[in-house]
């Protein structure tokens, strides 16, 4: 009998945060690849960190929404909110 076909093994991305011990909220240009186009914070599937880092950046982006360095989650255009729904 032939060997059976091995299947790939998935692969592995590098930790973006991989050696980092803080994540500061003035940093920008880091914070924004850890959102969306809409303004949400991703998950730690999509972006590959731990949950001790996946807390820090969630904090950071949470303190530069505050501090109007970065937007809030938008709706969808189209999409009425409160009062306005049937």
């Amino acid at each position: 009998m032939p060997p059976r076909p091995r299947h790939a093994s998935p692969r592995r991305f590098a930790n973006p945060l991989h050696g980092v011990d803080h994540v500061d909220y003035k940093d920008v240009r880091l914070l924004r690849t850890f959102i969306s186009d809409r303004g949400k914070i991703r998950s730690r599937r999509v972006t590959r960190v731990t949950a001790r880092q996946q807390r820090l950046i969630a904090r950071a982006i949470k303190n530069a929404r505050e501090m109007a360095l970065l937007p809030y989650p938008s709706q969808a255009p189209g999409i009425p909110r409160g009062k306005d729904r049937d």
